[in-house]
């Protein structure tokens, strides 16, 4: 590798270096080429085994493992660029990987020699320490930036209630005021906590009595609060829901979080701040699915299995919350519920000799739970998309990994309360576990060959979320099928001619028909399905890409496809045998009976019937709508 030295003895930070370094280093050096979702460097990799790429062309990603089980890109590097920096100054496992955007090519360092390098020249230890600072800082921004957006609804509106409601005014100090005038602000203040800020509106740190009696223990109250003020702070928006700062305080409790409109601070959220929920059993439990270690302990916490949730759900219908924001509590619930059982079984893989995954991939759930519709009643319907890797020399490991991998976790979903979908419609199936690409290809021949034995299931796909994994490729996917769908013109006619297979049984002078002695009612076929297939159908034609069926109506109305008085009786609808399905479940849990969606409705009294009847009316009316756009394509066709 002495030529190579040459080639790079006038190119910074190389350049620092003297020539028996520098040849010293480039000694060890080997160049290594990457294929594009290739990782250059993994999560699993133990820093003590790690290397220092320089890259030479092509273009990689840095990806973040966030916590809720998202992995978000958050920068790129390019020629001339570093990957595998951090390691000099971080222990034990990473929670960055680098990843190739395209084909790459990098020289590739030991850590050792590396480090050697900067132990023998200050100058060269100076420059790569200053990249390593540079790429924390581009790191925490695009971090704290990606983690902030509101778009991203993973929590449900627990309460119906937002930060705004329960934040105090916050309290600043300048930077350049010292850790002593902190210590008085924080106690005339009696508060736990202080945020730094030069203008009183753009936090710069947070000061508490942590980084006071830090500060105390090394003598230093005389020194400015920039200098050791936590700079790495956890913040919500004020719109945000009140479970974000709750989840947080309840294992935070000393902790002070600024609230931000945008990036300027607008208040402060306190363990005090909402005394009266903070001791929900919803937040307990969440708790204990992150830390679960093991599928026993996961499927004690299972909504159909664990009667703390159970009685959590009723408290909520007793205090009126709408069904659509029950049932997407539950969904979220589930979401974790899926993550962890995820996570125990990639360790699984890795202690069976299987290691981590090789390329990103994204876990998708479907049909209610893609929705957020979910309840007690209910079996999995999910699939897998994979980076593309069909270059790569080693395609049969990946697929035999993913085939290994995604039959775990059915079976771990099936042990904890969400049974094996008897349609298949799973992971483990090779029909629904492909690439991005090959996910493309499908749809493109879904489209061009769907038949009626399979418009139900592309029905369930339709509705897919993300709940693991690199979500960009979800939404990658989600482009391409809403594009497709739009320019699909036999599409809709046959979803409107499959769910007008099964008529709402309301008669005339508002009769319910049922075919049974018992007067048994199928909530989710005769009523249910057909709002939700009905708002799917005007959301394909215009290109709605959100799935949840209260939004999908929302986004209808704002975009005067749908009168407000249609709009309001469809969700008023959902909201009323959404409750009716969730009571019943509860019952049928707490009598240790079947699992069902049908209500009798002779044990209804009045005014319940009267409201199954108003819900089945608007149902009703959704079907007749489908009915008249269907007829209107006939004449126009």
């Amino acid at each position: 590798m002495t030529q190579l030295a040459k080639l790079y003895e006038n190119t910074m930070p190389f350049s620092l270096l003297h020539d028996k370094e520098r040849n010293a280093l480039f000694e060890q050096a080997e160049i290594e080429e990457f294929l594009e979702n290739e990782y250059i460097v993994s999560a699993e990799e133990n820093v003590e085994d790690a290397h220092v790429h320089y890259f030479v062309s092509g273009v990689a990603k840095d990806i973040i493992y966030q916590a809720n089980g998202k992995q978000v890109a958050v920068r790129y590097d390019y020629p001339g660029d570093f990957a595998g920096l951090l390691t000099l100054v971080a222990n034990g496992d990473m929670q960055i990987a680098v990843q190739a955007a395209e084909k790459a090519k990098s020289i590739v360092f030991p850590k050792a020699s590396f480090q050697q390098a900067m132990q023998q020249n200050v100058q060269f230890s100076q420059a790569i320490l200053e990249r390593v600072s540079q790429m924390m800082k581009s790191l925490y921004e695009e971090v704290k930036y990606k983690t902030s957006d509101l778009s991203d609804q993973t929590e449900p509106a627990l309460y119906k209630k937002r930060v705004s409601g329960f934040m105090e005014r916050p309290t600043f100090i300048h930077p350049d005021e010292s850790v002593y005038a902190a210590a008085e602000l924080l106690q005339t203040a009696e508060t736990e906590g202080v945020a730094v800020s030069s203008n009183k509106q753009d936090i710069e740190g947070m000061i508490g009595y942590r980084q006071i009696f830090d500060a105390l223990k090394e003598g230093r109250l005389d020194a400015p609060v920039e200098q050791i003020m936590n700079k790495d702070y956890y913040f919500v928006q004020e719109h945000d829901f009140i479970y974000d700062a709750l989840s947080f305080l309840k294992h935070h409790p000393a902790a002070v979080i600024p609230v931000l409109h945008g990036s300027r601070a607008v208040g402060f959220i306190r363990q005090s701040s909402f005394l009266s929920v903070s001791n929900s059993v919803y937040f307990e439990l969440t708790y204990r699915i992150a830390n679960a270690d093991s599928i026993e302990t996961l499927a004690s916490l299972s909504p159909v299995h664990n009667k703390q949730f159970q009685l959590f759900i009723q408290q909520l219908i007793d205090e009126r919350m709408y069904g659509y924001d029950i049932v997407e509590l539950i969904s979220s619930y589930n979401d974790r519920m899926h993550r962890q059982i995820i996570e125990l079984s990639e360790r699984e893989m890795v202690h069976e000799g299987y290691g981590r995954p090789k390329i990103n991939y994204c876990f998708i759930v479907m049909g209610s739970e893609g929705r957020k519709e979910q309840g007690f009643s209910t079996d999995q319907d999910n699939g897998i998309i994979l980076a593309d890797y069909d270059e790569l020399n080693y395609k049969e490991e990946i697929e035999t990994y993913f085939e290994r991998l995604t039959e775990k976790i059915n079976a771990k979903l099936d042990a904890c309360g969400f049974p094996l979908c008897t349609g298949g419609i799973m992971a483990k199936e090779k029909k629904w576990r492909h690439s991005l690409s090959q996910w493309s290809h499908t749809i493109d021949q879904w489209l061009r060959n769907l038949d009626a034995q399979e418009v139900r299931d592309f029905t369930i796909f339709i509705d897919f979320r993300p709940v693991y994994g690199d979500f960009d490729l979800a939404h990658k996917l989600r482009e391409k099928l809403t594009h497709a769908m739009q320019h699909a013109p036999k599409l809709q006619p046959m979803l409107i001619r499959d769910t007008l297979q099964i008529r709402v049984p309301l008669q005339a002078f508002g009769r319910i028909s049922t075919s049974s002695k018992e007067k048994r009612l199928n909530l989710k076929q005769s009523a249910m399905m057909q709002i939700v297939n009905a708002v799917r159908i005007y959301a394909v034609g215009y290109g709605i890409e959100n799935v949840h069926t209260v939004r999908r109506l929302r986004s209808l109305l704002d975009n005067n496809h749908m009168s407000k008085s249609d709009s309001e009786m469809a969700i008023q609808a959902l909201h009323e045998l959404l409750l009716f399905r969730l009571k019943l479940n509860l019952q049928q849990l707490d009598a240790g009976e079947p699992l069902t969606t049908q209500i009798s409705v002779k044990e209804l009294d009045k005014v319940d019937k009267q409201t199954l009847k108003n819900a089945l009316a608007a149902a009703k009316g959704m079907q007749q709508g489908l009915e008249l756009r269907q007829n209107r394509n006939k004449v126009n066709g």
